[in-house]
């Protein structure tokens, strides 16, 4: 079994003594190679990436027991967290296609500039704009264009047109993890780590630099969402990191943990903030259903308005969340954070996230929620 201690010395060795920022994916096939024998080997992860989930022996088990020791130890989280809040590798090339353009489409995001703000429309359209490998890096990219943007004043989130035949032509926000992509195999365990330690976290707290703490500085801007339909597991984890949501009367939340079988984000760390302990565990582990426009769903949602009235309510509440200014937002929401989830907060989670979603990723108790639940079994993906 990897101890902690060699799991620490693995990534001091890696990182050059923490003088290297490293990303979780890179990070955990270099370890692969330091730690052999403890960790699977990319030609056996090669090997495994193709079977249905229920196939596989789990090997990727490991990376969760690497990740959650190095993000238990105060330096080397600290560290990790801070490399996964640098702009992807990506994202230079492409901000600068965005600044001539305006306009950039990627797997998964479309960003566009719209006066002050920066929009950010998801798109899955086949799957109810669920998240899966096809459009993590893209939206971490847009998240990364959006921040860094010099013409934009905040940042605007919202789900796409969809064609599934149940709700062809109309905007939702998202369906959360792409339960039949999990269920064939096509999500690795580093995906959830890639995410929540990548994009969602960088809504949350902005693009870090590589030479100042992302306690003390970042590029943040105000975001909006705007939420049509529904926002079902992942994409309710999402609104808790954002700063104004704005709800269609006939839009919904859930956070459907308990029939998935998986850990849901960092909602288990966030969302008792705003409905409290008892309504949080009711709807992580009892599938509570909250109506937006219910007392409950107000907590989550900062204004409800008709769902042919959108376009005109994003419009009002871009024009009145820009006008304080970039530097005033971005001070008042690390003011926010000091007090709410400091880096070493969110360190600490992520340590029991990396490795209990790890053991909830390989058990077979997923595999059945996913076949009695979500019919995956015969499902086409």
């Amino acid at each position: 079994m990897l101890t902690a201690g060699a799991a620490l010395a693995a990534y001091e060795r890696i990182t050059d003594q923490r003088s290297r920022f490293v990303r979780v994916d890179e990070l955990c096939a270099s370890a692969a190679q330091d730690l052999q024998g403890f960790m699977a080997s990319e030609a056996e992860l090669r090997a495994e990436a193709g079977l249905m989930l229920k196939d596989k022996k789990g090997l990727e088990a490991a990376q969760g027991r690497f990740l959650g020791h190095v993000l238990a130890d105060p330096a080397a989280g600290a560290h990790l967290c801070h490399a996964m809040l640098l702009p992807h590798p990506k994202s230079k090339a492409r901000l600068a296609e965005f600044e001539q353009t305006g306009v950039l489409a990627l797997a998964g995001a479309r960003v566009e500039r719209q006066g002050k703000a920066a929009v950010i429309t998801l798109q899955n359209p086949r799957h109810l704009n669920a998240e899966d490998e096809t459009t993590l890096e893209g939206t971490e990219i847009a998240v990364d264009v959006a921040l860094l943007d010099p013409k934009s004043e905040v940042c605007v989130l919202r789900g796409g047109t969809v064609t599934n035949p149940k709700h062809a032509g109309k905007r939702l926000f998202g369906a959360g993890i792409n339960l039949t992509h999990l269920y064939q195999g096509k999500i690795r365990y580093l995906w959830y780590l890639l995410r929540d330690l990548g994009f969602v976290n960088k809504i949350f707290r902005g693009v870090a630099s590589e030479h100042h703490s992302p306690e003390e500085t970042s590029t943040e801007k105000l975001w909006i969402a705007a939420v049509e339909g529904f926002a079902i597991g992942g994409h309710c984890q999402i609104l808790l990191a954002i700063d104004y949501t704005v709800a269609a009367d006939d839009a919904y939340l859930t956070l459907p943990a308990r029939k998935e079988g998986i850990i849901p984000g960092a909602a288990n760390l966030r969302l008792p903030r705003f409905v409290g302990d008892r309504i949080a565990r009711q709807a992580i582990l009892a599938e509570r259903r909250i109506d937006c426009a219910s007392e409950a769903g107000r907590l989550v949602c900062d204004e409800i308005v008709p769902a042919a009235k959108m376009d005109e309510a994003l419009a009002r509440v871009i024009e009145r969340l820009s006008g304080s200014g970039i530097v005033s937002a971005a001070g008042n929401r690390r003011a926010f954070r000091a007090g709410e989830e400091p880096l070493d907060a969110f360190r600490r989670y992520m340590a029991v996230y990396a490795r209990e979603q790890a053991q909830c990723h390989f058990s077979p108790a997923l595999i059945a929620n996913l076949e009695r639940h979500w019919n995956a079994a015969n499902r086409r993906s």
